[in-house]
Formats: C-alpha cells, structure tokens, sequence
C-alpha cells in the first residue's frame, strides 16, 4: 500500500484523538503531548470498555485512536463500524487484538513503536518480583502486619532451589544471572529449546516433564501463539512438587486457567504468582482473585513511568508525522 492510499487527517476541522485503556491515568503526564494538542482534540478513556457495542458507541467520532498493545481488541467487526477513523497509532511493532488487514484495507493509517529500551528489564524485575513475593509470602504479611498480627506465614528460602524457565529467548535469558545471583540452580524448556542452545545461555535443557517435577518455581516467558495457547495444563501442574511455585508475567492464555485454578484450590501446588491473565482486565467477580495462595498484579510488566513514557513518545511522534501528511513507521513495511 503506498502512502497515496491511505486516509488524511481531516482539513476542515480539528483531527479527534481517543486515547484508549489510560488505566493509570498517566498518558498525559507521562509524555509530551501539546504538540498534539495545538492541533487536536484529544480525549482519554480510562475504562476498559464493557463489550463491542459499547466501544463502536465510544469511538465512532473519532479519527485517530491511540492504542495500548492487547488492551482493547481492534477486531474487524470494530473497525468496520469506526466511519470516522483514519488512523491508529500502536504501542509495539506487533498486536494480536489488532486486525491491522481490515485497518489496511480501508486505507487506515497503522503505526507502529519500537520496543521500550528496557522493557525486557522490566518484566524480569516483575517476574522476580512475584517470586520473592511468593517465597515471603509479602503481601499477606503485609496485610496481617495492618490487621496488629505478627508472622502468621511461613516463607522459604530460593537459595539452593531450582528455577525452571518456560522459555530461554530475551527475556527468559536475562532470568539466568540474577538466579546465579540469588545461589539457584537453572533449567529451562520450550518447544524450540535444544541443549545447545540452552548451554549457550548457560543453563542445562531439561525435558518438560522434568522441568516441571523438579523445579521449585517455573517461571514463563513464552510468546503466545496459535502453537504455545493452553500449551501449560494439567498434566504439567499435576508433576509440579506440593511445594513448587508457578510465576506468569508472559501471557495469561499460555496456561489452562481452569487446571491452574484447581490446581490452586485443591493444594496440588504452593501458589502463584500471576500477571496476566485470559481476560483483561480481570473480572470483579473472576475465581482467580480469591483463590489461596497467590500473589496477583494488573498486568504491570511494561507498566512503569520509563516504559509507557517511552511508548506514549514514540505515538505522539507518528500522530504529528500522519497530521503533517508524512506516515511513518507503517505496521508491516520493512
């Protein structure tokens, strides 16, 4: 598609820009936006919508859509009914709640940003985070601690345990020193891993069924796909020790929810730590929020101030590029 293709900004009236899924409400503090605001009306929404019907209704004024990657789903049936849009500017170079072909064919401009400098450093420090969490039980202390009790909770040491990693690509690899670190041994698995390329992480390859028989936490860092969905169930958690922990800050889906919650119930495993989730946000009323021994956070891998700073900045950048009649950083260009 050529850039004669694709929609411009409106010339007889200022351009109308939602920013969608601001949960934290920081978009416009995070980031520069008065150049977009000279020339624009900008709106944020804070509030994940309730369906489809209520984001069509929310959104159909609008031209440009600022997106946060697999926040609101874009699907098709959305964009078809969006009249007025003529571009999304998107966090990530790739989103699977996005149906960029049906933006595309309708001539809609599709931006995408480059990764956040640090982002894999943020999940990590997330994913050890839960870990920690996990092994001191730090949040329900911390809660009994409010309530006047004092050490109602056993913790245990990661000192000398094992860390079993379900994925060694970027961000599974930057796992392995900090474990070193912190004395643990490390083994790790995917459908792709090979004991060559497990050693050249410095790690030693386990099969999957031993990976999740001997670790004492596994920790996920796959990339979810058609192949990976539901790839964690059972089976796997019926192997793991009663003592073992399970930490996600990968993707929610990669593991059968409804084996992890009777997992959890039933006391076949110690706990988990968990930052993603099927459906977000999570529902008020979700089993998951009250099921023993877990540790859960709202998605907060890449939410820090560096992070979406980082992302709001690169948007704002392609939003001023496509009002000044300049696309850039197509979704799907080389």
């Amino acid at each position: 598609m050529t850039n004669t293709n694709l929609l411009q900004a409106p010339t007889d009236r200022r351009p109308r820009i939602a920013i969608l899924d601001d949960y934290l409400d920081c978009a416009l503090t995070v980031a520069d936006w008065s150049a977009v605001l000279e020339r624009a009306d900008v709106t944020v929404f804070r509030e994940a919508f309730s369906d489809q019907d209520d984001a069509v209704a929310k959104l159909q004024d609008f031209d440009v859509l600022a997106i946060m990657r697999e926040r609101t789903p874009l699907s098709r049936a959305i964009i078809e009914r969006l009249p007025n849009l003529r571009m999304i500017a998107m966090t990530g170079v790739r989103n699977p709640t996005l149906d960029a072909v049906a933006a595309q064919e309708r001539g809609i401009v599709v931006s995408t940003t480059t990764s956040t400098p640090n982002g894999s450093a943020n999940t990590v420090e997330l994913a050890w985070t839960l870990i920690l969490s996990l092994a001191r039980w730090i949040p329900s202390q911390d809660a009994g601690m409010r309530k006047g009790e004092w050490q109602t909770r056993l913790g245990c040491n990661i000192a000398g345990k094992k860390l079993g990693l379900i994925g060694l690509g970027r961000l599974g690899a930057q796992m392995v020193p900090i474990a070193r670190a912190f004395q643990m041994d490390v083994v790790a698995w995917s459908p792709n891993l090979n004991e060559e390329r497990a050693a050249e992480a410095c790690v030693a390859y386990a099969s999957k069924e031993e990976l999740f028989s001997t670790s004492d936490f596994i920790s996920i860092h796959l990339v979810l796909s058609a192949k990976t969905r539901g790839l964690i169930g059972t089976e796997d958690l019926g192997r793991m020790k009663p003592s073992a922990f399970l930490v996600n800050t990968a993707r929610g889906p990669l593991v059968d929810e409804q084996a992890l919650l009777e997992a959890l119930n039933s006391g076949k495993i110690a706990g988990a730590g968990l930052d993603v989730y099927d459906r977000e946000p999570l529902p008020v009323d979700h089993p998951l929020r009250s099921a023993p021994n877990t540790v859960l956070s709202p998605h907060l891998g890449f939410a820090t101030r560096e992070g979406l700073g980082h992302y709001y900045t690169e948007s704002i950048k392609n939003i001023i590029a496509w009002l000044d009649g300049k696309p850039q950083n197509l979704f799907g260009a080389p």
